[in-house]
């Protein structure tokens, strides 16, 4: 039985229906990654796994059971989220603000241990914001900051990761420390993570299993491999493009047809 699963789920803001009967298995010990264009039902979606938004149809079960039945601190220990936009506590610092992914892991018999601040310096190190830990997060970078909240997300230490978008804000370089950090939790730790991503092709390299949605729909799920193909990326994304193996890690890799190639295919399906 996967851990984590949407139900037939309809979901939406207000009268606003983003996705209806929505369903979604996501596979134990995979890293998933949610890819589809602008306002699709990404973030919507992991926000419903996450039990940030209640779906008014389905549910979504973690662990077999209704994760809207569950006591907050158990979700807590079991799942992690980044959300897309993070605000953190005016005049607080880096090193507490990574300490609070500690606090679903206290309570009345158990307080603040050594174990807790190795795993708290750990989590820094791994994102490479340990110089930061005395610094006030508010005047840190928009990458420092991204990077700060991952850093908080990983001392929560949960079986299950959530981030959505992570990479944003992040140069080039930083996207890539940020991904390979999720594929060592992923095959070193065994985690689970689900992402939503917006580049394709960060996407086919780095995700198990990849779910492509279109309006509120799951168009295609599988490996990256099996998905990932010219038809799938016309069609979800209205992109002329070629599929070719990446040089590097042989997995799919978006050619975008040229610009002239794009127009005038465009301009013989207006004739």
């Amino acid at each position: 039985m996967n851990r984590l699963i949407a139900d037939g789920v309809t979901l939406g803001y207000d009268q606003r229906i983003i996705a209806e009967d929505l369903s979604v298995e996501i596979p134990d010990h995979s890293f998933t990654v949610i890819v589809g264009p602008n306002a699709c039902g990404k973030s919507t979606l992991l926000r419903a796994l996450s039990r940030m938004l209640r779906p008014s149809r389905g549910q979504v079960l973690l662990d077999g059971r209704a994760i809207r039945s569950m006591p907050a601190k158990q979700v807590a220990r079991t799942l992690g989220l980044l959300p897309q936009t993070s605000i953190a506590p005016d005049g607080i610092t880096v090193g507490e603000l990574v300490a609070r992914g500690r606090y679903p892991h206290q309570g009345l018999l158990r307080q603040w241990s050594s174990d807790d601040e190795r795993i708290v310096n750990e989590s820094m190190g791994q994102t490479g914001v340990a110089e930061l830990a005395d610094r006030y997060v508010d005047e840190l970078s928009g990458g420092q900051r991204q990077r700060v909240w991952i850093a908080m997300a990983l001392a929560q230490q949960t079986p299950l990761l959530l981030l959505d978008e992570p990479t944003t804000f992040l140069d080039i370089q930083h996207q890539i420390d940020v991904l390979d950090l999720c594929a060592e939790l992923h095959e070193e730790q065994g985690r689970t993570l689900v992402a939503v991503l917006h580049d394709l092709n960060h996407a086919a390299r780095y995700a198990t299993h990849l779910i492509a949605l279109r309006a509120g729909r799951v168009i295609a799920q599988g490996a990256p491999c099996d998905v990932v193909t010219a038809d799938l990326v016309r069609d979800v994304f209205g992109l002329d493009c070629q599929v070719i193996d990446d040089p590097e890690t042989g997995t799919p890799l978006v050619v975008p047809a040229a610009r002239r190639s794009r127009a005038a295919r465009h301009a013989d399906v207006a004739d």
